[in-house]
């Protein structure tokens, strides 16, 4: 079984004559300027995991118009599963440079409370479920999630993100296969980025990627270009139609590439060359969106560079103000797991408390 791959926009951001979309002129270019707001912040995330300042930080570059342009199909109050990179969404979502710069300082201004590591951002005020560490736990609780909205009759539906790495564990069939059986309003969104870590993917898997098995889990597929906005919004607001009509689940694959790291803790130069990386480059989702709205007289040089000192200046903002924030306080080691704490864990709190006098 083979699939094609649905893509629109070319490498020089030019659309096939006669194409047609509804994605409005304001909201292309906030799509841009989200996506150079996500590289932005990853970069600077990354440098202050050298100087120490995170602890942790996945970048998602040459993967933004995933997370971008699939958060644009949905509407506000539909469910986002993240698997981690995926700041795009939650910055599209509403999420601001300096709310994003309060969880990876994980202060007390963190929703986690310094409790997560970073880069598992989430936002209830979003519709954004947090990161887990544990690879593809998102899966089925996205399934189990729209099976709620299917028996509440909600008009929602929950869209789940992971990569073709994670659809190798167990949760990922699990989630499928009890999403299709009882016809759950989900949207598995596989973002196929070549590199599971440092795992190729010709040693992931056999056939052709994961589509297919969509396809024989009983649920519509799709395959897109991971790097065209055009297709990614165009895909995935007709998987949330199908979900709404009742004839969901959908299996959406992205293909797309991780251009950087897997993560600060890799180093991606010991398992790939840099002439695959820079083979990628005039695919690169953010130049194609950029050429297309330049070609369209939406866009020019001197906007960018004034919309980039702007947005290097809000991101510089509210890095500073994450950094003069306090962390949080002792208590909050032993909130929000017990209505009433125990005795065990109010001994310690004590012990704690009478720790941290002496020291003062």
């Amino acid at each position: 079984m083979k699939f094609e791959t649905i893509s629109y926009l070319d490498l020089e951001g030019n659309l096939p004559s006669g194409f047609k979309h509804d994605i409005s002129d304001e909201t292309l270019i906030r799509a841009y300027k989200i996506m150079q707001l996500t590289r932005r912040i990853d970069e600077r995330m990354i440098t202050l995991q050298r100087q120490g300042v995170v602890n942790f930080v996945i970048g998602s570059r040459g993967e933004e118009g995933c997370s971008v342009a699939s958060a644009m199909a949905l509407k506000p109050d539909d469910l986002l599963y993240f698997q981690y990179r995926e700041q795009g969404a939650i910055l599209w979502r509403g999420m601001t440079p300096e709310e994003y710069s309060h969880h990876m300082l994980l202060n007390e201004k963190d929703p986690s409370k310094g409790r997560q590591m970073s880069n598992h951002y989430g936002s209830k005020k979003h519709a954004s479920m947090t990161v887990s560490s544990t690879l593809a736990t998102q899966i089925p609780q996205a399934a189990g999630a729209a099976y709620a909205m299917k028996i509440q009759k909600k008009d929602m539906v929950s869209l789940c993100y992971f990569a073709e790495g994670a659809a190798s564990e167990g949760d990922f069939h699990a989630g499928l296969n009890f999403a299709a059986v009882y016809k759950c309003p989900v949207i598995f969104f596989c973002r196929n980025n070549h590199y599971a870590i440092s795992t190729p993917r010709k040693f992931q898997y056999a056939g052709d990627g994961i589509a297919p098995r969509g396809v024989a889990y009983g649920m519509q597929t799709f395959r897109v270009d991971g790097n065209d906005i055009f297709a990614v919004y165009d895909i995935t607001k007709k998987a949330r139609e199908i979900c709404m009509k009742g004839e969901g689940p959908v299996l959406i694959e992205a293909m797309t590439y991780r251009v950087g790291p897997h993560s600060t803790a890799d180093d991606p130069t010991r398992y790939r060359k840099d002439e695959e990386v820079c083979d990628w480059d005039p695919k690169c989702p953010v130049l194609r969106l950029k050429l297309h709205l330049i070609k369209k007289g939406l866009w020019n040089d001197e906007k960018d560079k004034a919309f980039k000192d702007a947005m290097h200046q809000e991101v510089e903002a509210g890095i500073e103000v994450a950094r003069n924030t306090p962390k949080p306080s002792l208590e909050t080691m032993f909130q929000d797991v017990y209505a009433d704490m125990p005795w065990n864990l109010q001994e310690q709190y004590e012990f704690l408390q009478a720790l941290e006098k002496e020291k003062n």
